[in-house]
């Protein structure tokens, strides 16, 4: 048989890309789901695996694992309420603030850029305008949206449960892609998939315990109000590599403005923040996950906003174990091992070893 030539074979697969991205978009409320579980039962495992040992029935070994991380993740959604409430049962002292926030703006604005209150009233009139003409083409969007979330969470615990109590049809499905002298390093790849999902999942969760405690203990002791939030949506966001900190710094920024009038408690906010950063992303993490995730941060980064460009939050969220497992895979592929050398963080150290290396 005639061998395909190589333009030929790059054009199938920028082909298959896009049309890999195209259904990932169009149908995202049923792929999301499916990955996250993916993710997540891969977390689940090991529970699983300690209730089976303990002769307890399949069914009720994948329940209990799951049922424990519903009612964490319950608390937690009970946790951030309780604190969003405790924020707006101060109404009064935050429209306060936020009317003296304003009037400083507004009298900063005055003296910059030569615009009268009475100009400003008008321009804000203008946008506002604008704002709820938007809002009734953005409704039925925040419907929709509110659907994916509710189905989303609907599906997750179902397709945990299948995914775990199949995990071993799965795996044969796999295996029978490959020729029978492959099984060996097809074994291994899922091992270290398996490995990096768990190592990489649960050191989030700790990185969400301990963020929440040291930026939430630290406000309080500085007396910021509001300090146990600030620290829980900081560590929340903090899960989306890069963006997540930003933004994170801006909530922080907001909240500390409308629950107090000092701007000196704005400057203790971001520095706490940038000393719990500095521990986390140069001692704290790399200790916990290790060296199971070496991506490049430029592939890291793209890999972000394409995923979230592509499905939104969820997306950004999964970017980095979804191009981890990539990454893995490409690394134990001999066709697609120059993807892996790509998405890695191993550069040549001298002119020398890269020459080396083409050798």
């Amino acid at each position: 048989m005639k061998e395909i030539p190589v333009t030929v074979r790059r054009a199938l697969e920028l082909l298959g890309l896009f049309l890999t991205g195209a259904v990932i978009v169009m149908g995202k409320i049923v792929v999301m789901p499916l990955l996250m579980a993916f993710f997540v039962s891969l977390l689940l495992l090991p529970v699983f695996r300690f209730f089976r040992k303990l002769k307890v029935p399949v069914a009720i070994a994948i329940f209990l694992p799951i049922a424990g991380l519903t009612i964490s993740v319950l608390l937690i959604g009970w946790l951030f309420s309780n604190q969003v409430g405790i924020l707006l049962t101060d109404f009064p002292r935050i429209a306060h603030n936020v009317t003296k926030h304003l009037d400083t703006l507004s009298i900063w604005i005055g003296h910059v850029f030569g615009f009268s209150p009475t100009e400003q009233l008008k321009f804000i009139n203008e946008q506002s305008n604008k704002l709820f003409g938007l809002a009734g083409s953005l409704l039925s969007g925040a419907v929709v949206s509110a659907t994916g979330i509710f189905l989303f969470f609907g599906l997750l615990p179902v397709y945990i449960y299948l995914i775990i109590l199949y995990k071993s049809l799965f795996v044969k499905f796999v295996l029978l892609w490959f020729e029978q002298d492959k099984y060996e390093n097809v074994e291994i790849t899922m091992r270290q998939i398996e490995s990096m999902v768990k190592s990489y999942l649960v050191g989030l969760l700790i990185q969400i315990a301990y963020i929440t405690l040291l930026l939430g203990g630290a406000l309080a002791l500085f007396g910021i109000k509001n300090s146990l939030l600030i620290g829980l949506m900081f560590a929340f966001l903090n899960l989306i590599p890069y963006l997540g900190a930003l933004i994170g710094n801006i909530l922080g920024v907001l909240i500390t403005l409308v629950s107090s009038d000092r701007i000196v408690d704005i400057l203790i906010v971001l520095g706490t923040i940038a000393v719990v950063q500095f521990f986390d992303n140069n001692i704290l993490m790399p200790r916990i996950v290790g060296g199971k995730v070496k991506l490049n941060a430029f592939i890291s980064l793209v890999g972000i906003i394409i995923g979230g460009a592509m499905t939104g939050i969820s997306g950004m969220f999964l970017a980095l174990p979804v191009i981890a497992v990539l990454k893995i895979v490409f690394d134990h592929s001999e066709k697609f091992k120059k993807w892996g050398i790509l998405f890695g963080d191993d550069t040549p150290a001298t002119k020398s070893a890269l020459i080396k290396f083409k050798k």
